[in-house]
């Protein structure tokens, strides 16, 4: 195998749920290869550097291996390596998101009827 889709690589690296919304993160610009946004059928070559955006934070990796089927957690990370100024950029993230939310600790109890009446008014509804 000398290439593969890049929804289904990514879908295969366990970036995405499904390749579906691996497709739409392509079309959405949330994946680049290089510096270009990679479209969904563009296809993954390895030695390639892919930055790609999801809710678990930015990653920037190099493709090891190729895969067109979803496989176990382990074989999937056998087909990137991250880089360690990805690996230490999303830890700082998470570490400033867990600091804001220990300066602003979650309310002990829902808000009552007057709370909300108070939220609505200052929110201007």
């Amino acid at each position: 195998m000398s290439d593969v889709r890049m929804d289904k690589w990514l879908w295969a690296a366990r970036f995405f749920k499904t390749r579906a919304l691996a497709a739409k993160a392509c079309d959405m610009g949330r994946v680049h290869s290089g510096e270009i946004a990679a479209k969904p059928a563009r296809d993954v070559r390895v030695g390639d550097r892919l930055t790609v955006r999801n809710e678990a934070g930015e990653f920037v990796v190099e493709v090891l291996a190729l895969s067109s089927v979803r496989g176990p957690a382990a074989a999937a990370q056998a087909l990137y390596r991250e880089t360690d100024a990805s690996k230490e950029a999303r830890a700082r993230v998470e570490a400033e998101r867990r600091a804001m939310f220990a300066a602003d600790p979650l309310p002990i109890s829902r808000p009552s009827k007057r709370d909300r009446r108070e939220i609505n008014r200052f929110r201007g509804r």
